[in-house]
């Protein structure tokens, strides 16, 4: 069990999301991390440990942008440090990935990535995605999500950034629940 959020805006976005970690805390107290877009770049941070760790490392940076993704876990694949806490980065650090679930066939996708030239940097199944989403994108993140998906076999709920798309949150779902929501004047 994870808990993940996003946010996309005027506002930055990392006190907002800092603030819906605490709020999704139950749901994983394992590690907790962010990942936002900020001028060209994703910028990461990620903790081993709850969230008030998260919070006092945010707190001593300077990330401002508007569209970020955070996540805070519950291992169930990889032992719960910070290299296994999401968001999770392709090799090329463009595509972000927070996820609530299980992948299945995460080995078997693990491999043929690997063979294909992905570096991976964590045991989590969750960083298949983030390859993966990588391997199909061609100048469209959604079209790429759904590529992707068609191959992973389990449970998700996830967020998707990439400074290749910037200005957009891609969420998708299956089995997992995944809730949306639009704030007043956003």
């Amino acid at each position: 069990m994870c808990g993940i959020i996003a946010y996309i805006g005027d506002k930055q976005a990392t006190p907002i999301l800092v603030e819906g970690l605490r709020r999704l805390e139950y749901r994983g107290y394992d590690s907790a991390g962010i990942a936002v877009y900020e001028d060209g770049n994703i910028q990461t941070i990620k903790v081993a440990g709850k969230i008030k760790e998260l919070a006092r490392t945010v707190d001593r940076t300077t990330i401002a942008g508007s569209v970020g993704i955070a996540h805070t876990r519950w291992a169930t694949h990889g032992a719960p440090t910070e290299k296994n806490a999401h968001p999770h980065l392709d090799t090329d650090e463009t595509v972000a990935v927070v996820h609530n679930g299980i992948i299945e066939n995460f080995y078997t996708l693990r491999d043929r990535l690997k063979a294909e030239g992905f570096v991976f940097r964590s045991d989590s199944d969750t960083e298949v995605l983030s390859h993966l989403i990588r391997h199909y994108f061609h100048g469209n993140l959604e079209d790429a999500v759904q590529k992707a998906l068609l191959e992973v076999e389990g449970t998700y709920g996830i967020a998707v950034i990439s400074s290749l798309d910037p200005g957009k949150i891609v969420g998708a779902r299956n089995g997992s629940p995944l809730v949306v929501g639009v704030g007043k004047g956003e």
